[in-house]
């Protein structure tokens, strides 16, 4: 398995020393580069084309949001998760918005950062029930004709787990089954959906 390259976009210089020597720590990542303003970032992640970005929502100038809108079409391979001290935040919504698929808390223990990135790389989009309910709360089920008829009803399952901001841990351990049945039945709800990650899913099986 390659290792997952990583770009960070931080401000506060602790913060994104302490990542970087984590995730160095860990063979199983690649940190590419920490930007310490959004400016920089935009003009060099097209160069990078990292797998993910850690990106902060709140940098002097050009903000987070603004950052991912500029370089997601220049990025397109690139996931985005938000790294926020705020939980429950209208901003990170608009990020989900704009292209990223998912945000941790910069208090979030390391182990499940890493945990949070791993998934995110692997087609999950790590968030909590907080923002999963506020992207549910701004869609409307469309009731005359449901695009995911096509699904079954373990995948419906599935995609109602993933519509409250739940880990693949999470969703097996309610449904009963492993992680690997898991992933499968995801990979069959973006397949059929047309869609690559849980935000696209979501915004797909329910009507704004």
């Amino acid at each position: 398995m390659k290792p997952i390259k990583i770009c960070m976009v931080e401000d506060l210089k602790e913060i994104r020393e302490g990542m970087v020597t984590l995730l160095s720590l860990d063979e199983r990542f690649e940190m590419l580069k920490a930007f310490s303003d959004a400016e920089t970032a935009a003009d060099e992640l097209p160069q990078w084309q990292p797998d993910v970005v850690i990106m902060d929502i709140n940098l002097p100038g050009m903000n987070g949001i603004e950052c991912i809108k500029k370089v997601k079409s220049s990025c397109p391979q690139t996931q985005f998760i938000m790294f926020t001290i705020y939980e429950n935040d209208e901003k990170v919504f608009e990020a989900l918005l704009a292209g990223a698929s998912g945000y941790m808390l910069k208090k979030t223990p390391l182990s499940k950062i890493v945990e949070s990135l791993i998934e995110l790389h692997q087609g999950g989009a790590p968030m909590s029930m907080q923002i999963a309910r506020k992207v549910i709360d701004r869609m409307r089920f469309n009731e005359t004709t449901s695009p995911n008829e096509e699904l079954t009803a373990r995948e419906n399952e599935v995609l109602q787990c993933l519509s409250k901001g739940w880990l693949y841990k999470e969703i097996g351990i309610e449904l009963n089954i492993s992680m690997g049945t898991v992933r499968q039945h995801i990979h069959n709800i973006y397949e059929k959906l047309h869609v690559q990650n849980r935000t696209e899913a979501l915004n797909k099986a329910f009507k704004k």
